[in-house]
């Protein structure tokens, strides 16, 4: 969407700051021994005491109020029953309709100590975020961001996942740009325009280049194996670095 009032610059970063708290609460709560599902319930509770609702669940009938991925899942882990242990790699993608506004975030962190060594993958993930952020103001191709992801992945000995990528977000859950690659698409001739709210996202991998959907029906996980990390923000693209709505989460700092 594009933001044209002072009500409707409030009323995305109201959603925006639901997900964000959502977000960072969730993690806060995550430890080894409780299951996807707890977890899961612990962050439908917080939506709903903010008077948010579950984006995944309206749009596509998900069942979960956010999506909740281990180990070598992408995306769109279905919760359930699974216990979380200690060392896993655990993704929490949150998203939220709050007053006809939505907005998303996300991101990848260990439970507990890092026994597995997934702390570099995560650090890596972060900071190509921020720099693409960084680098996103009006006019910029969205083919240029992409190949900023897909240079320092690959300067940091990493892959991108190239058919899952960042939208547009506002007025629903994706809305044009449709797709903000992973990668520099030559055919996307697009450019962010100012004023506008997306939503950007990392997916960097140890193995493997795409997703696919598990028989679930929803979890994706990567073609080749290996693991994979993604952080997300809700951004207002402006003509000098964008305002991050989601900026509260203080998942990125850990």
């Amino acid at each position: 969407m594009s933001i044209t009032s002072p009500q409707e610059r409030e009323g995305i970063q109201k959603v925006s700051n639901a997900v964000a708290l959502t977000l960072k609460k969730m993690r806060d709560f995550t430890k080894p021994g409780i299951t996807t599902k707890e977890l899961d319930d612990y962050g439908g509770d917080l939506l709903q005491d903010l008077g948010a609702k579950s984006a995944p669940f309206l749009t596509y009938g998900f069942p979960g109020y956010t999506c909740i991925s281990l180990n070598h899942e992408i995306a769109h882990g279905i919760p359930s029953s699974r216990v979380i242990k200690e060392g896993d790699l655990i993704n929490i993608d949150v998203s939220a309709e709050l007053n006809g506004f939505w907005s998303d975030n996300g991101g990848s962190f260990v439970v507990g100590n890092d026994i597995h060594g997934h702390k570099k993958l995560i650090n890596t993930s972060k900071y190509i975020l921020q720099k693409a952020l960084n680098h996103i103001k009006g006019g910029v191709k969205i083919s240029d961001i992409g190949l900023l992801i897909e240079s320092e992945a690959k300067k940091n000995g990493y892959k991108v996942i190239k058919n899952l990528t960042g939208h547009g977000v506002g007025r629903s859950l994706h809305e044009s740009p449709h797709e903000i690659a992973n990668f520099c698409d030559r055919s996307n001739k697009t450019r962010f325009r100012k004023n506008s709210v997306v939503a950007v996202e990392t997916f960097i991998s140890t193995a493997s280049n795409y997703a696919e959907t598990m028989n679930d029906g929803w979890t994706l996980v990567g073609d080749k194996g290996g693991y994979v990390v993604q952080h997300e923000h809700t951004i207002l693209i402006t003509d000098n670095e964008p305002i991050i709505l989601t900026e509260m989460n203080d998942i990125w700092n850990t």
